[in-house]
């Protein structure tokens, strides 16, 4: 992992953290349902950018030096499970 993505990324999920304990205050709370909706979707929205950066990570990292050390099926594996889970 490059030295700069950790700190990246230990910051948005703590950030994701505190949304989520909000969002179990707004339901313990019964609060408005689209309220609680529009949490939940910036949560799935925040989550998905950590997917992204690590997937940025792994390109740039580990699949590069499998390409490079001439694994090329095995890093073309790798991208299309991730690709695929993306996908979900």
């Amino acid at each position: 992992m490059h030295k700069e993505t950790k700190p990246k990324l230990l910051r948005r999920l703590k950030i994701i953290e505190g949304q989520m304990r909000g969002l179990q205050d707004m339901v313990e709370q019964g609060k408005y349902c689209i309220d609680i909706i529009t949490q939940t979707s910036a949560i799935k929205s925040a989550l998905s950018r950590v997917e992204d950066i690590m997937l940025e990570n792994h390109l740039s990292t580990c699949a590069a030096d499998q390409i490079k050390a001439g694994n090329i099926d095995k890093a073309k594996k790798e991208i299309l499970k991730v690709y695929q889970l993306k996908k979900n």
